[in-house]
């Protein structure tokens, strides 16, 4: 049976001050107090999708339990690279972070990036874990999250310590790489919050949590958690930050005092020659302190000296928990190692660059069997809940882990020197959706393009102009928009357009079918299409 989430809230509020493993008891913000409403708030609006101007990244999108809190994508997407100090994606600097929104606009049209081109932007460090983030003092990569937590729109104080999760949950929202269309402020969101439907995107909920939700908006969750109904940008950040102190791992085997005779002989490494210990350290497998590990080289990435402006601080970076870290492969701030192993042989050579390193970092002569008796005490310090999804790490599935994300079909027809245009902006086709963003990349810059709509595809195609497009000409056909493609060029040419779903039950289960259509007088068959695309409405 699960526990329930009340039941875990009530146990946390009277725990010791330390458990019988010395873990310590969550810090909790004076004026932020535990509840069960605003725990569960913060967990609807952690996983909701609907809090990014796309409908398509929620907080938890870069932090998945499987993936012991961090982003999967990062070690999986190709697309998940961003361009590391020399400024050029592509190249061996390149920084494995997290996919956001394509660049877009207030209107709910897209912008073509410099770097990103029409796909997702990413950010420029590896998602940190949220899990037993709770003790931490200053998050961040750089600790840039202070203790003390500000109003995000008015500038006040509110909360004066141990509110660093409120100070962190206040920005992915407003960023324009994260979660944002340019030019953001927090009163977009705010105006827009309190009339949606929590996790309408989602595919399942939690029990308990969808119980709590029971049909109502954010407006009505807010009056609960706060007393009135009014969405903001402190209340948002104060109810995700609580629901992170609940998220507490502390059950691993190391903690059962479970070790095999191979982790143990890993953990007397751990704590002995491979020297882990001196930043590591504590239950939590941290010193909180920021160092420079000589992983890059220093004055590529000013790390915590951005946030200090002290010289000593130049490539130092916050020192993360090793709970659960089997799991949260690549490694390092760049994701630049992508296991454990190479994780172990960095430190056994004592780092990559000089330059400012922590006198703790030396080569440490650690024998190939050391170094895998310390992987599997690592290992060890994984908690069975977080990598099975159990209370309190169970979660909605998202949007983007469904089935309904639309789909291309068919194949694309190529215009001048080749160049097939392709869909973008795969955003969700609900019923009430404002703004269905459709857009397309690959065309000639100045072509007129068309979008067109159908009720019906046809995957044979149908032949005009010697070319083979994938959309039925029927009755229930249209042009949904048309414009001239920006860019320069052949496969440079770009558009988008919003589209309002109309508010109508019916359309629920239905399948649309959109593609472009550009026409493209140098190409062989005068016209150049994208492929057919599928979308589920609901």
């Amino acid at each position: 049976m699960k526990t329930s989430l009340l039941a875990f809230c009530v146990a946390s509020s009277f725990a010791p001050a330390l458990s019988s493993q010395g873990f310590p008891s969550v810090p909790v913000p004076p004026g932020n107090p535990i509840t069960l409403e605003k725990t569960n708030l913060g967990q609807a609006l952690f996983w909701d999708e609907q809090l990014s101007t796309t409908s398509t990244i929620a907080c938890g999108t870069c932090h998945i339990f499987s993936a012991g809190g961090s982003d999967p994508r990062t070690a999986q997407d190709p697309a998940s690279l961003a361009p590391g100090p020399d400024g050029i994606l592509g190249t061996p600097d390149d920084v494995h972070g997290s996919p956001g929104v394509i660049r877009n606009l207030g209107n709910g049209t897209l912008e073509k990036d410099a770097i990103f081109d029409l796909r997702p932007q990413v950010t420029d460090r590896k998602t940190p874990s949220m899990i037993n983030a709770a003790f931490v003092r200053e998050l961040f990569w750089d600790g840039r999250a202070s203790d003390d937590f500000d109003d995000p729109v008015t500038g006040d104080p509110i909360l004066p310590f141990n509110a660093a999760l409120e100070s962190q949950a206040a920005d992915p929202p407003v960023s324009t790489v994260e979660m944002g269309h340019e030019a953001i402020a927090w009163a977009d969101i705010e105006g827009r919050l309190g009339a949606l439907q929590p996790l309408r995107l989602a595919q399942s909920v939690p029990t308990d949590l969808g119980n709590w939700i029971a049909g109502r908006n954010y407006s009505a969750l807010f009056e609960e958690a706060f007393g009135t109904p009014d969405v903001t940008a402190a209340r948002v950040a104060m109810s995700i930050a609580t629901y992170e102190r609940s998220l507490i791992s502390d059950q691993s085997p190391f903690d059962a005092g479970a070790l095999n005779a191979q982790e143990m002989r890993g953990r007397n490494v751990f704590f002995g020659p491979g020297r882990c210990f001196l930043c590591h350290s504590g239950p939590l497998f941290t010193d909180q302190g920021f160092h420079n590990i000589g992983l890059i080289f220093a004055p590529d990435d000013p790390g915590r000296f951005a946030v200090t402006g002290n010289l000593p601080d130049r490539g130092r970076f916050k020192t993360p928990s090793l709970r659960n870290v089997a799991l949260r492969a690549p490694y390092f701030h760049t994701g630049a190692m992508p296991n454990l192993a190479d994780v172990v042989a960095f430190y056994n050579r004592g780092g990559d660059f000089g330059f400012n390193q922590d006198p703790a970092i030396q080569p440490l002569g650690l024998a190939p069997g050391q170094r895998q008796d310390l992987i599997a005490f690592l290992g060890a310090l994984n908690d069975p809940r977080v990598a099975n999804g159990l209370v309190p790490f169970d979660r909605p599935l998202l949007y983007s882990e469904s089935g309904v994300v639309p789909s291309p079909f068919g194949g694309g027809t190529p215009g001048t020197a080749g160049f097939t245009p392709l869909h973008v902006a795969l955003e969700p086709a609900h019923i009430n959706n404002p703004s269905l963003t459709v857009g397309m990349d690959g065309g000639l810059a100045g072509a007129p393009a068309l979008l067109l709509f159908d009720l019906v595809p046809d995957v044979a195609g149908f032949q005009a102009f010697g070319a083979t497009f994938h959309l039925a000409f029927t009755p229930a056909s249209g042009v949904l928009f048309q414009s001239a493609l920006q860019g320069a060029g052949p496969g440079d040419g770009w558009t988008s357009v919003s589209i309002p779903v109309p508010n109508a039950i019916g359309l629920i289960g239905k399948q649309a079918f959109m593609q472009w259509i550009v026409l493209d007088q140098a190409a062989s068959g005068v016209l150049s299409a994208t492929p057919g695309l599928a979308l589920s409405v609901f």
